[in-house]
């Protein structure tokens, strides 16, 4: 399955859409490809301020637009620069909820010339459903997006 997302993605990214299009566009395929993968999203770094600025997302509509460094999981990924697995949301003290659907998530740093810029964010109404495999194919999404922000 993600061999093939991975052939779709790169092809997404070589469109002459805007890069907010090409964004949701990797959302809006990861949503719909993955059943596990229930909000989609993408954080990027506040210009100078240190806080996380909401992106392209594919999913409900979220009231957590803007997340101060440290807060939530983002957060905490925009300063740790290190992916971050919840299998259990209801286990973690320095959580965001964003609905009483979700049950884990995972965020994965974006780093264009070694800065770390943003980050994917998905969130799962499934319990634990994260893998390996999970992390290597949204590290290599978050490779080709950096591509076309450089």
């Amino acid at each position: 399955m993600f061999e093939k997302l991975k052939s779709e993605a790169t092809t997404i990214l070589n469109t002459n859409d805007t890069v907010d299009e090409r964004l949701l566009a990797i959302c809006e395929l990861l949503k719909e490809n993955i059943a596990y993968y229930d909000w989609v999203g993408f954080y990027f770094k506040n210009s100078d301020k240190e806080e996380l600025k909401l992106g392209p997302y594919a999913g409900a509509p979220t009231d957590h637009t803007i997340i101060p460094f440290g807060k939530g999981i983002c957060g905490q990924v925009a300063v740790s620069n290190q992916n971050f697995v919840v299998p259990d949301v209801q286990a973690q003290d320095n959580y965001i909820a964003c609905s009483i659907t979700v049950k884990s998530e995972i965020v994965v740093p974006l780093f264009v010339n070694g800065e770390n810029i943003g980050q994917i964010d998905i969130d799962s109404n499934t319990k634990d459903p994260f893998t390996d495999a999970d992390e290597r194919f949204l590290e290599f999404i978050n490779e080709k997006v950096a591509e076309i922000l450089t």
